[in-house]
C-alpha cells in the first residue's frame, strides 16, 4: 500500500523585506506575504490512493514543485501534516520515506555507466550484488534500455537519459515515485514517446505516482486526477474530463484546453423559472442540465462572463441566432483549421474540421472572409464576476 495524505500543508519562506506588522497581509508577484514570510503553498489538501497517478499542474511559480519537494523531504513543511501509509513523515529524513524522485535535469553521474547509475541507490543500501543485477536488468527491460547498460550518459540521447533516470528510481521499488517535469528538456516528438512510455510503466510497477508539469497535455494524458494550482493555492482537483468539462473557475477554464476558451461579456436572465443567456441582443437557451444546476444553487440574474471552447463553435449560414465575424487569420493544422475571427469586439477562435461528417471541406476559408457562427446552450460555461463557475 502507498497512500499519501497531504492535510493543510503550508510552505512559508522567510520574507527578506522590511518586517511587517502581525496580521498584515499583502501580495508580491501574486503570492501572499504575511508577518511570517512569503506563502508559497497555502492550505494544500489531497488524499492520494494507492497506485494512483496524480499530476500537479499550473504556471511557473504556482507552488507545484515546492509541494513535490515537501513530499520528498527536500523542503521543510511549515504547517500541516504529510502522511505516507498513515505514518506522519513531516520530520522523517528523505532516505527513510521510501520514495524516489526523477528530476528535470536527469542528474546522472557522468563517470558511471548506465548500469552503475541504476545500481547506485541499491549499492548504498548494501543490497547483494546478485539482487542488484536482477533488479537493474528487469528495470532496463521494462524501459527498453538493455542495450545501453554499458554506455556512459554522454553517449545517450535526452530520451534515453531520462529512461535511465527513471530506471534508477524504480529499481528501489519505492512506495511513491515523484517526477518533477521530467520531459521538459525533450523535443516535442520525444515528449510524446516518453508520455506513452510512462503510461506503460505505471501499468507494470506497483507504486503511486506524483507528477509535476506545466504542460497541460501531459497532465490530461497521464493523470488519473489533476491538481490545478495557482499562486500557491489549489484551484480544482478532478479527473482530466471533469476539469475540461466543468472548470471550477475562470483560471481553470483558461488554463485547460488548447486553444484557450473564448470569453464574452453577457447577461444571465431568469423568467418563469427558466434561465437564458443574452449575448449581443440574442438569446441562448441553456440545457436542462445547466438549468437544474443553476436552480439548485439559487443563482440570481446577473452580469456574467460566458465561456465557449473553440471546438464547440459551429459555422453556419444565415439565421436570427447567428453571430458574425471577419476572419483575421486561418491556421491550417492538418485535420482542422483554427480560425481567428474579429467578432463582438474581440478575437474569437473557432476550430473547424478540414472535412466535416457530410464530406464538406472547410479548408478554403481565407483571411478577410465574413462568416457566421453559433453554439448551443449545452456547451457554454457561466462564470460570475467573482470568476467562479456559477453551476458548481
Amino acid at each position: 500500500m502507498a497512500e499519501v495524505s497531504l492535510r493543510h500543508i503550508k510552505k512559508i519562506y522567510p520574507n527578506t523585506e522590511k518586517q511587517k506588522k502581525k496580521g498584515d497581509v499583502h501580495r508580491v508577484s501574486h503570492l501572499k506575504v504575511t508577518a511570517e514570510g512569503v506563502v508559497a503553498v497555502d492550505d494544500f489538501n489531497l488524499e492520494i490512493a494507492d497506485r494512483e497517478f496524480i499530476v500537479l499542474v499550473g504556471p511557473s511559480g504556482c507552488g507545484k514543485s515546492t509541494t513535490l519537494r515537501m513530499v520528498a523531504g527536500l523542503e521543510d513543511i511549515s504547517g500541516g501534516e504529510l502522511l505516507i501509509d498513515g505514518k506522519l513523515v513531516n520530520d522523517v529524513a528523505p532516505k527513510d520515506r521510501d520514495i524516489a524522485m526523477v528530476f528535470q535535469s536527469y542528474a546522472l553521474y557522468p563517470h558511471m555507466t548506465v548500469r552503475e547509475n541504476m545500481a547506485f541507490p541499491l549499492k548504498l543500501k548494501k543490497v547483494p550484488q546478485a539482487e542488484i543485477d536482477k533488479k537493474v536488468n528487469e528495470a532496463a527491460e521494462i524501459l527498453g534500455i538493455t542495450e545501453y547498460l554499458d554506455r556512459k550518459p554522454k553517449a545517450l540521447s535526452g530520451g534515453q537519459r531520462q529512461r535511465v533516470a527513471i530506471g534508477r528510481a524504480i529499481v528501489r521499488e519505492p512506495k511513491v515515485l515523484l517526477m518533477d517535469e521530467p520531459l521538459s528538456n525533450l523535443d516535442a516528438k520525444l515528449r510524446n514517446q516518453m508520455r506513452a512510455e510512462i503510461i506503460k510503466l505505471r501499468q507494470r510497477i506497483n507504486t503511486t505516482f506524483i507528477y509535476v508539469t506545466h504542460d497541460q497535455t501531459e497532465a490530461m494524458t497521464l493523470g488519473d486526477r489533476i491538481v490545478i494550482m495557482r499562486d500557491g493555492e489549489v484551484q480544482q482537483i478532478g479527473t482530466p474530463q471533469e476539469v475540461f468539462d466543468h472548470p471550477a473557475n475562470l483560471f481553470v477554464s483558461g488554463f485547460i484546453g488548447v486553444p484557450q476558451m473564448n470569453y464574452f461579456d453577457a447577461k444571465l436572465l431568469k423568467a418563469d423559472g427558466k434561465y437564458t443567456v443574452e449575448l449581443d441582443g440574442k438569446t441562448i437557451e441553456l440545457s436542462a442540465e445547466k438549468q437544474a444546476r443553476l436552480a439548485a444553487n439559487d443563482v440570481e440574474p446577473q452580469d456574467i462572463t460566458l465561456g465557449i471552447r473553440p471546438e464547440h463553435i459551429a459555422l453556419f449560414g444565415e439565421g436570427s441566432e447567428m453571430f458574425h465575424g471577419t476572419v483575421d487569420v486561418s491556421e491550417m493544422m492538418g485535420s482542422s483549421v483554427h480560425l481567428h475571427l474579429q467578432s463582438l469586439g474581440k478575437d474569437v477562435i473557432v476550430i473547424v474540421p478540414t472535412m466535416d461528417l457530410q464530406g464538406i471541406h472547410h479548408d478554403g476559408i481565407k483571411a478577410g472572409q465574413e462568416i457566421a457562427f453559433t453554439f448551443g446552450g449545452n456547451v457554454v460555461h457561466i462564470f460570475g464576476k467573482d470568476e467562479k463557475n456559477l453551476e458548481f
